[in-house]
């Protein structure tokens, strides 16, 4: 799942800003907020998770009932600060897209990727304000442009803006989280907004935004699981995250097939209004593939890395393979699998 503020817009969200009870203090450095635990055993499994994420389509899909081991949630405002409290081992495993693995293992930070989605990159976009002049991405020279530094959005920025023969330093990034890059976007502060689903949807049903570009044929609409090495060793553990990736894969198979109830339970669990999240969902959402971390998934990721470090967006590149486990591959399918259509 990619899930991804001020005033009525989505005050739910805003609040993941709060202080987390129960959690570590590295996860609350990072950013997160305490949530449930699911399920029995002397095995806990804590795993990270954005609003509308992997918990409410594992419950919505009825995957958490006889869990064997626990699972302790923690919700975060995105990727790179899960990554973060993953580091910190706070956190066993967490779903990311596909830009924050190649930031926090630039960082030195201790991750493994363990499994793969690929999506539709329809809800990626580079949004404006519905009056602004600008009506394509070379438009946005000299330009300001939202975008949380590290997340999908990041990557897919960067693409678009390459698409348009322009570099980064072609234009003013103001690295924002999500809630406070929604203020800026809807107070006219920054030109532009980098996002991903559901703020997409949510700015277009809202007529407040129109689609400049979008990730579609820039990026490679991956997201990821990933571990923490600490997890992966420990026999129980990784037990428990084999568990865990199957249930993931037939929550999000029931998700794609039952889109409507899918939009019903997001739509509670975030605050979004019912029509913004059956949007997102036919956007995005019920496109969704589970696929394998393969040799392709990983040479597009070096690609990625790659790219980065050339743009001095990260201080170097190194060996993504370096930091992906496939034992959890088995029977999944190519990553080069197409998404699904609705």
């Amino acid at each position: 799942m990619k899930l991804r503020a001020v005033g009525a817009l989505l005050v739910p969200l805003a609040l993941l800003t709060a202080a987390c009870d129960g959690a570590s203090s590295a996860a609350d450095a990072a950013g997160s907020v305490g949530g449930r635990t699911d399920g029995s055993g002397s095995t806990t499994l804590n795993v990270g998770d954005q609003k509308g994420g992997s918990e409410a389509v594992l419950r919505a899909a009825g995957e958490l009932k006889h869990l064997p081991y626990k699972i302790k949630w923690s919700t975060f405002t995105s990727g790179p600060p899960l990554l973060e409290a993953v580091n910190a081992k706070a956190v066993d495993i967490g779903g990311v897209g596909n830009t924050p693995p190649v930031f926090a293992a630039a960082a030195g930070s201790r991750i493994t990727v363990v499994a793969a989605a690929h999506a539709s990159c329809a809800g990626d976009a580079l949004v404006v304000p519905r009056d602004s002049p600008l009506k394509t991405a070379a438009d946005l020279k000299g330009r300001s442009i939202a975008v949380a530094q590290g997340s999908s959005a990041h990557a897919q920025l960067v693409g678009s803006l390459a698409k348009a023969g322009l570099t980064p330093s072609d234009v003013r990034l103001d690295y924002l989280q999500p809630a406070d890059a929604l203020a800026a976007f809807t107070q006219h502060k920054v030109d532009a907004w980098a996002i991903w689903d559901p703020y997409t949807s949510q700015v277009l049903r809202q007529n407040k935004a129109r689609i400049l570009t979008t990730g579609e044929g820039v990026t490679n609409g991956l997201s990821f699981q990933v571990a923490s090495p600490s997890a992966l060793a420990d026999k129980n553990k990784s037990a428990a995250i084999a568990d865990y990736l199957k249930r993931l894969h037939k929550a999000q198979d029931w998700a794609d097939t039952h889109p409507e109830q899918w939009a019903k339970v997001w739509a509670k669990d975030t605050g979004l209004d019912y029509a913004v999240a059956l949007d997102s969902v036919k956007r995005t959402e019920s496109s969704t593939v589970t696929v394998a971390v393969d040799d392709a998934a990983v040479a597009s990721e070096q690609r990625l890395a790659d790219a980065f470090a050339r743009l001095k967006l990260i201080p170097h590149t190194f060996v993504f393979a370096d930091y992906v486990d496939k034992r959890f591959n088995a029977g999944l399918p190519p990553s080069t699998t197409p998404p699904r259509t609705s």
